[in-house]
């Protein structure tokens, strides 16, 4: 599982790289907000399974709606005058160390 898991990574970091792909300025925020929402999703994701909890309907779900609600909080917060995408980083940012800690802890404690 692991295996095939690192394999698809390593082939959508290396389709990724080699596809150059530029952002306008005005987009790069919203997209670097939305990727923040996503990798709290796939961390929260690889905790669930470290912990038997995985559900793949949830992840999904969770994973599109963390991203639409960040950007969109963050498009928000434009059209108000107002960095809300601030709070939408302090949050995901909270959240994927809090995951991290925990994957980490499960791995000390199984190896």
């Amino acid at each position: 599982m692991w295996l095939l898991v690192l394999f698809c990574l390593l082939i959508g970091l290396i389709i990724g790289f080699q596809m150059p792909i530029l952002l306008p300025a005005m987009i790069a925020k919203y997209m670097s907000i939305a990727v923040l929402a996503a990798l709290d999703s796939v961390f929260g994701g690889i905790r669930a399974y470290m912990e038997d909890g995985f559900d793949n309907v949830i992840f999904t779900t969770g994973f599109v709606a963390n991203t639409l609600l960040a950007a969109g909080l963050a498009y928000l917060g434009d059209k108000l005058g107002v960095e809300l995408y601030l709070a939408a980083v302090v949050v995901f940012g909270a959240r994927i160390f809090q995951n991290l800690g925990i994957i980490r802890r499960y791995l000390l404690k199984k190896y």
